[in-house]
């Protein structure tokens, strides 16, 4: 329980922090008044003020918050702090602002993934088999539990992702697979067949199988310390796709919503990851950091992505957008959020009763 509270406390401090870091240092840039930077929620327990801004720390150390001056639609200011509102910014300004949390979120990310490859390698799963279903392709072809695909039509295999896709993108009828059975290494021909199987998100899709599973065993692959860079960038891109198609399979209904988790559920996440060690925990916020990025610049009022497009209409426009509009969207975004926050919190509290699966909806 304690690894559990102070993990999560970890990982959500740094995290918020992080991002609001990244409003407070383009503020700054930009000329803007920061009020406060405060590490926390909450009251305000200690700190010091240096020049306009009240660095403290707060009650509740889950994150933080930047308080920047003229932030508020319609806060009236007197005239000689207009210059330094956030409102009176150029809307280039106030979007790189805004921006610079999710960007922040996202460079967390690339320099976590960075160090971690480049100190210990990149996890994969090895292309070995865990199980052969019953008549299967594999099974006529002699494929057996144990084995380890090397080659298919003499291309040679590292991972069980070049093996699944190889095969499920081959044209040829027949694949010759060769296998490492303990000492013996044979060579099988093996007929995929067209079936319909399951993807990531649940759906029935189309694809061509052989009807094997991995085992799940996991070789660390040592990459260059000079392209730890580049494979960074590629798992900050591969993750931040999938959220977003995540994101769009639950509004078309194809993910179900009892599958959201929130606080409670990443505190569970944490804690496990911190019991594993140091290195998967600092990978899961890596992880974690990318889907809030991607969670940000959803364009819903209130949340930054929101302001962004409120910011970039009044660019196309020319003029602001009206102050009544702006305050009837983020009630409405606000509205979305507390409805978000009501199914994440009935998933987790019914993830925790045994037996019972989370399911508000049909």
């Amino acid at each position: 329980m304690v690894t559990t509270i102070l993990s999560t406390i970890v990982v959500l401090g740094v995290l918020i922090f992080v991002h609001e870091l990244g409003h407070f240092l383009v503020a700054k840039w930009s000329g803007v008044t920061v009020l406060r930077f405060s590490f926390g929620f909450g009251p305000r327990l200690f700190g010091f003020r240096k020049g306009e801004t009240d660095y403290c720390i707060s009650a509740f150390p889950l994150g933080g918050y930047v308080k920047m001056l003229g932030e508020e639609p319609g806060e009236e200011l007197p005239e000689d702090q207009l210059e330094k509102s956030f409102s009176s910014q150029p809307v280039g300004k106030r979007i790189a602002i805004v921006l610079a949390g999710p960007l922040s979120n996202f460079l967390l990310a690339i320099v976590v993934f960075t160090l971690v490859y480049a100190v210990s390698g990149i996890p994969e799963i090895l292309p070995e088999v865990g199980s052969v279903a019953a008549g299967s392709p594999a099974e006529q072809g002699g494929i057996q539990v144990g084995d380890r695909v090397i080659s298919i039509n003499d291309k040679k295999l590292e991972t069980w992702e070049n093996l699944s896709g190889t095969i499920e993108h081959s044209t040829e009828e027949t694949l010759v697979l060769k296998v490492q059975r303990g000492e013996e290494t044979l060579t099988l021909p093996v007929k995929p067949m067209v079936s319909e199987a399951k993807n990531l998100f649940g759906e029935t899709v189309t694809r061509r199988l052989i009807g094997v599973t991995p085992s799940g065993k996991i070789q660390v692959r040592k990459v260059d310390p000079f392209l730890a860079g580049y494979y960074s960038l590629v798992q900050t891109y591969h993750l931040s796709r999938l959220f977003l198609l995540t994101v769009v399979k639950l509004i078309e209904r194809v993910v179900p919503f009892h599958t959201l988790g929130g606080p409670i559920l990443i505190a569970q996440m944490a804690g496990r990851q911190a019991q594993e060690g140091l290195l998967n925990l600092i990978y899961f916020i890596a992880v974690i950091s990318v889907n809030l990025a991607v969670l940000n610049l959803l364009p819903i009022p209130i949340l930054d992505g929101g302001h962004i497009l409120f910011f970039t209409l009044e660019a196309v426009l020319g003029k602001p957008i009206g102050i009544r509009k702006l305050e009837m969207a983020q009630k409405v975004g606000m509205v979305l959020l507390l409805v978000l926050m009501v199914f994440v919190f009935y998933n987790d509290i019914m993830r925790l009763i045994p037996g019972h699966k989370p399911d508000i909806l049909p």
